[in-house]
């Protein structure tokens, strides 16, 4: 990737889940299984992400990558249920570093499994990842270039 290539997947990174700001936060720490009403509202945060930020002007699409970094390759994620390539490569790539960090931290729902079995549950996935994100995943990863 080019240098602003790289400069939009950080700004986006840092703006991702701001949508979440529409989330009450006892449903974002809730320890026990959501109910689908609950779930349905942490679902809505990428929509809400995308409401925030379209009005802004930025030299990206940021709005847009808000508003994908929950679909999937296999077209199983959400809101829109894209595919492949109708999802932007930024968006992509955020997915695939949200859920590494999501199962590599600690969550009140779940305990850590740390960062390597996170990456190998990736690598082993049914093709909801981007196979190039994940295998440059992996590739920093074995370099030590990924912390948390």
């Amino acid at each position: 990737m080019d240098d602003d290539s790289i400069a939009m997947v950080q700004m986006t990174s840092l703006l991702h889940d701001i949508g979440k700001l529409a989330v009450p936060a006892e449903i974002l720490t809730k320890a026990g299984t959501l109910s689908d009403s609950e779930f349905e509202m942490i679902k809505d945060h990428s929509r809400q992400g995308y409401e925030i930020l379209k009005e802004i002007t930025f030299p990206w699409p940021i709005a847009d990558i808000v508003l994908q970094h929950h679909e999937r390759m296999d077209g199983s994620g959400y809101p829109s249920g894209l595919k492949g390539d109708q999802i932007l490569l930024p968006a992509r790539i955020i997915a695939v570093a949200d859920v590494v960090e999501a199962m590599a931290s600690h969550r009140p729902y779940r305990p850590i499994i740390g960062l390597g079995q996170a990456l190998q549950a990736l690598s082993e996935g049914t093709g909801m990842f981007d196979p190039d994100v994940v295998a440059a995943c992996e590739r920093l990863y074995a370099k030590g270039e990924i912390r948390l």
